[in-house]
């Protein structure tokens, strides 16, 4: 179950992030050559679509204690009429079938990019109704739910940037010409932009959500158990990641910029992609931590 929630989340994130990635890190007439939009958003949708329905079949199979397979027809039927998971896991599929139709016949398109954004955005937040945020009622339960719908797409937005911008900076060297340079300069620069948003939205949502799960008076003894644990990790895991992500835009990408104009950008191309790729195996062991902590039960106040 923690490898096809993080799994999920990896997918998920990336469709939602690679897709808004197209729209503002690059213009109409580059996304054909730049990425190959198409296969990577076709094959987000169809796997998201695929590991949605063994999601759907391991969460009947827990609750009912029985084995994963053969899936138990009657829990997964029993499961998708609660109004709370069955409906968000409706909602996901729809949203996903949505996006992958739309990306099969064009996905260069803003307007089609849009749909395709929105649409992979919205399976990404059902993925709230899973995890803790759905664990409170009232109006705490929706502030809950809220911060942690925010926190899911802010999430997928880095993610899917990451692997764009990895796209762009791994082209191999016969492949890359004056254009392409200067294309993904200004794509890793947009990005330092919509980043101050999304580390933003990140803090703000991550303050809530352990409010609400651990509780200022359980701080101090979050080493102690194995939930702490995971999340201490996590949060250095973040901490580096927001090292690497200053280093990038304060630091490699003024010199890649200028090695352009030097017309010798192999060295800071290289950097570029050690750093990118470090942020990358951050953010990738973030998401494996948070599918563990999500079967995991918090101290919450």
């Amino acid at each position: 179950m923690i490898g096809v929630r993080f799994a999920l989340y990896g997918v998920l994130g990336g469709l939602f992030g690679l897709s808004a990635f197209s729209l503002y890190g690059l213009r109409a007439g580059e996304r054909a050559s730049a990425l190959a939009l198409r296969p990577w958003l076709v094959a987000g949708a169809v796997l998201g679509l695929l590991l949605s329905a063994v999601a759907l079949a391991l969460l009947a199979a827990a609750m009912m204690g029985t084995p994963p397979w053969p899936v138990d027809r009657d829990a997964v039927g029993m499961l998708l009429d609660q109004p709370g998971i069955g409906t968000a896991w409706k909602l996901r599929v729809a949203a996903l079938a949505v996006a992958a139709l739309t990306a099969l016949f064009t996905a260069r398109r803003g307007l089609c990019l849009l749909v395709i954004g929105l649409a992979s955005g919205v399976s990404l937040a059902t993925l709230a109704w899973t995890g803790h945020g759905a664990m409170n009622e009232g109006t705490v339960g929706w502030v809950h739910l809220a911060a942690d719908i925010l926190h899911l797409v802010a999430a997928g937005a880095w993610t899917g940037a990451l692997l764009g911008l990895l796209l762009l900076v791994a082209r191999p060297a016969h492949r890359v010409d004056a254009t392409h340079l200067a294309l993904s300069h200004r794509a890793l620069h947009r990005f330092g932009t919509v980043g101050t948003i999304v580390v933003a939205t990140l803090v703000v949502t991550g303050i809530i959500n352990a409010w609400l799960l651990v509780g200022p008076d359980n701080i101090a003894a979050l080493g102690a158990t194995l939930y702490g644990r995971l999340l201490l990790a996590k949060l250095a895991l973040f901490a580096l990641m927001l090292g690497l992500a200053a280093l990038n835009r304060f630091r490699l990408t003024p010199q890649f910029e200028a090695s352009i104009a030097a017309s010798d950008h192999h060295g800071a191309l290289g950097a570029l992609r050690r750093s990118l790729g470090a942020e990358t195996g951050c953010i990738i062991t973030i998401l494996a931590l948070i599918a563990w902590l999500g079967t995991l039960e918090p101290p919450a106040p």
